[in-house]
């Protein structure tokens, strides 16, 4: 299902956009040229068709999930769910070239060792990478390019940026798609995409969607705050922004993260030398440590009636609403 945005055409009102005018499903509503935070600076923020114009994808899926190992492999109506997520990423249009990058290490006796190259494949700029061999033939047989990473890397960005040092191409934006999101919009891909060669302030965006009064007080569902312009505030497990009553207010537009997100490939070759700050390490969200060091990151709003899978309840979720739309 296409994502639906947030325009004069959709239910929104004409002055619920006057007062939020990032909302976009796929092109950003308005952008600030101002120098990003710290020592990062774009080089360039002359609009042009070439400004932040090389674009990569990558998926990056580790197999041992401390809630759900093996996520990877789970079957999602007779498919992997890796290669759901991968098939659906394809359709987007912004993407040079899709990479798919799972967590990796190979076992050699009793000991982890880094697998660099184990196929011999690396001509295609990527590498079947995985620490379970039916990983490797999964993704195989469906034709997936792929990087090998370390297991070291502490988060998808930090992964995503080892895999961009490995692809002999250089590229301006790398999109982090997350494997387990098999119902992803190829829109929404192209919308993050969109809305960051839009922003030259910003060296990160991502994307959300209404949260669900269901899913209000779910730790597992990261929740997003913006301010008038489209630029996120701040994410947070527990719900935010919290009223004073304790209680989930039905009427208040609450936002629920997706995982899709694309950063400046300059500022991703940044980020694993910033040290780990208080609030991501309370949350456990890697965005908050990027607001923590002042980079901007840009937000758009779209229509998305799937979640991710986090835990093996979750899969039934997703495939009930797989037969709902008729995508089996």
């Amino acid at each position: 299902m296409n994502p639906k945005p947030r325009t004069s055409s959709s239910s929104s009102s004409s002055s619920e956009h006057a007062a939020e005018p990032w909302l976009a499903p796929g092109v950003l509503a308005g952008a600030a040229a101002a120098a990003a935070a710290l020592a990062y600076a774009v080089t360039s923020t002359r609009r042009s068709s070439r400004f932040r114009s090389q674009v990569v994808g990558i998926i990056p899926a580790r197999f041992a999930s401390s809630r759900f190992p093996g996520k990877p492999l789970v079957p999602i109506l007779g498919k992997p769910m890796i290669q759901r997520t991968w098939e659906r990423a394809k359709l987007a249009t912004t993407l040079n070239k899709l990479a798919n990058l799972l967590s990796v290490y190979v076992l050699k006796g009793n000991k982890k060792k880094i697998a660099q190259d184990p196929f011999g494949l690396m001509a295609w700029e990527g590498v079947i990478a995985t620490d379970d061999q039916k990983i490797a033939e999964c993704c195989s047989s469906f034709g997936a390019d792929v990087l090998m990473t370390s297991d070291s890397c502490q988060n998808g960005t930090e992964r995503c940026n080892e895999a961009l040092q490995k692809l002999q191409k250089k590229f301006d934006i790398v999109v982090n798609i997350q494997g387990d999101e098999p119902l992803i919009e190829p829109e929404i891909i192209d919308g993050v995409v969109k809305a960051l060669q839009a922003a030259p302030d910003a060296v990160f965006s991502t994307a959300v969607t209404s949260l669900k009064p269901e899913d209000a007080l779910d730790p597992n569902r990261v929740k997003c705050v913006v301010d008038t312009r489209g630029y996120a505030i701040y994410f947070s497990r527990g719900l935010i922004p919290f009223n004073k009553s304790g209680k989930v207010n039905p009427s208040f537009p609450y936002l629920l993260h997706l995982g899709i997100q694309s950063y400046d490939a300059k500022f991703l070759r940044v980020y694993p030398e910033l040290s780990p700050t208080p609030l991501q390490g309370e949350e456990d969200l890697e965005q908050l440590k990027i607001l923590e060091y002042g980079y901007k990151m840009k937000v758009i709003k779209v229509d998305h009636e799937a979640h991710g899978v986090d835990t093996p309840e979750d899969v039934n979720k997703i495939e009930s609403l797989m037969r709902q739309k008729n995508l089996t």
